[in-house]
């Protein structure tokens, strides 16, 4: 799978990221803090990353900042992302199994390299739900997608 990764900083649990997707087999594009040269501003990586789900170009995308929650919202703002916030493996389940979740938002700050591998393993083992309450809302929340860029 091809995972756009950004950080805005460099921090022990955003290295351990990229080596916990590599060493699963990952294709990881890094952004940010984590690939010199490049825009470490939490707003500007993490719409980086996201886009590239966006526009195809990766699969999925892991998208940290201290909080988490500037880079959620980021990557909430580009067209067809759903980004969710996961501060453990029961929530990273949910994201995908009930919101199609495509982008997974860490926080830098709570997240340890433990917690890290048990929302990564629950983030890749889920997948969108087949129940009829689940699929309308994802239906809903791709027309507000249209709606929204007018397409």
């Amino acid at each position: 799978m091809r995972i756009s990764v950004s950080s805005d900083m460099d921090e022990p649990v955003a290295r351990a990221l990229l080596a916990e997707l590599r060493e699963r087999g990952h294709e990881v594009r890094a952004h940010g803090a984590l690939n010199p040269g490049d825009d470490p501003q939490w707003a500007v990586c993490s719409a980086a990353a996201a886009g590239e789900v966006a526009v195809g170009t990766a699969d999925q995308a892991v998208v940290c900042c201290w909080t988490g929650t500037g880079a959620s919202i980021a990557a909430n703002k580009v067209p067809g992302v759903r980004a969710a916030l996961c501060t453990d493996a029961s929530t990273a389940d949910g994201a995908r199994r009930w919101n199609d979740a495509n982008v997974l938002a860490l926080s830098l700050r709570l997240t340890s390299a433990p917690l890290l591998t048990e929302i990564l393993d629950a983030w890749f083992a889920g997948a969108p739900g087949d129940a009829p309450e689940d699929r309308r809302n994802r239906e809903h929340m791709a027309r507000l997608d249209r709606e929204r860029t007018g397409s």
